[in-house]
């Protein structure tokens, strides 16, 4: 059988650029959209796109569609969820998409929450142990049972990582962590653990909108459902948020930290305490009013800022 210490890793990688985007928004298009906003992101000049899966489309499938649309864009996936399809079935899409489109696909992978576990009929026990057995097989599949067109070298992955052994194993057995609803002291003590080497790139949600009430009624539509979710409220109290901070859609202190508002500036300064704090790159998720809407007029906004960093 091949050990963890049989398989090479290539050296994790910093030509992601600064600044990418987050969505999760491009369920609610159809794919013809998807391909032309995404296509849009590419001459933008955004150099990587994050999105997920929850209960929509296949995050594979729309990895693929992106690829296919584009021409320079890094796609990555934050995250494919382990539990979702056996490792076999993700070593090869992996293996596929890195071959197919060099140096384009990053892999992110995560354990998910109970929740979305409970949805696809999978057992959601020990997350430590489950990703650290899944990693062992995806190692092995790629060595022993893989039998399409390898990609030139090892491609890249990343793990879903917010508490400490997460992120330990994302610095032993993978390029990095992709991190979701933190803070930039978050960002901070996950570069500790991680090392100076490895790959860190945090989600920031933010608010093209200046207005507060606004601003603030829209981004607690977006943290109230995270702070449903265990994960996220017990790695937000590491950081000094309590129960007042956790009730509900979350206080002003905990809103403002997690969904900064305003104008572009103010999006600049949370990424680069991001970048200070050790990030490689920031995943910008920007909120839009439209619940099922892209915000393709905040990105074109943002674009000439952003591309400056």
């Amino acid at each position: 059988m091949t050990s963890a210490q049989d398989v090479p890793r290539p050296p994790a990688r910093r030509d992601i650029g600064k600044v990418g985007i987050w969505s999760g928004q491009f369920d609610f298009s159809p794919a013809g959209v998807v391909r032309e906003a995404i296509a849009e992101l590419d001459e933008l000049g955004y150099p990587t796109l994050w999105t997920g899966e929850v209960k929509g489309r296949e995050v594979l499938v729309t990895a693929s569609l992106a690829l296919a649309a584009t021409s320079r864009i890094t796609i990555a996936t934050g995250i494919a969820q382990i539990l979702a399809r056996n490792p076999l079935t993700m070593t090869a899409a992996q293996l596929a998409l890195a071959e197919a489109f060099p140096g384009r696909f990053l892999l992110g992978l995560g354990v998910s929450h109970a929740e979305l576990m409970h949805i696809r009929g999978a057992a959601y026990t020990r997350p430590l142990a489950q990703m650290a057995a899944y990693l062992d097989e995806m190692d092995r599949m790629a060595a022993e049972q893989y039998r399409a067109v390898a990609p030139a070298e090892p491609p890249p992955r990343v793990l879903a990582a917010l508490g400490p052994k997460m992120l330990g194993l994302a610095r032993d057995r993978a390029d990095g962590a992709h991190t979701y609803f933190v803070p930039p002291e978050h960002t901070a003590a996950a570069r500790e653990i991680l090392g100076p080497d490895k790959l860190l790139v945090p989600e920031q949600a933010f608010v093209l909108h200046d207005d507060p009430e606004q601003a603030r009624e829209l981004a607690r539509r977006h943290t109230g459902s995270y702070l449903r979710l265990p994960n996220y409220t017990s790695n937000l109290r590491r950081f000094g948020f309590d129960d007042d901070d956790l009730a509900g859609a979350g206080s002003d202190r905990l809103v403002d930290t997690i969904v900064p508002w305003g104008d572009p500036d103010v999006l600049l300064g949370r990424i680069k305490e991001h970048l200070d704090a050790g990030a490689d790159q920031v995943a910008v998720q920007v909120l839009d009013f439209d619940r099922r809407g892209l915000p393709r007029r905040q990105w074109r906004e943002l674009a000439p800022a952003l591309s400056a960093l």
